[in-house]
């Protein structure tokens, strides 16, 4: 999951330059939606509420 977040991130910083802001906006979008899943998870993992094996 942290490949795709750097994916879009890339995505959204190369769109950014190219002067699409659409595109730009929806993988930034999509990048923030993957990392608050992301933090979710390992505050879970931390908390002991969720196993990862």
């Amino acid at each position: 999951m942290i490949k795709w977040i750097l994916i879009l991130l890339i995505v959204a910083a190369a769109a950014s330059l190219l002067g699409m802001p659409a595109l730009a906006g929806a993988a930034a979008t999509g990048a923030r939606i993957l990392i608050g899943i992301v933090l979710i998870i390992f505050l879970l993992v931390v908390l002991g509420l969720f196993a990862v094996t």
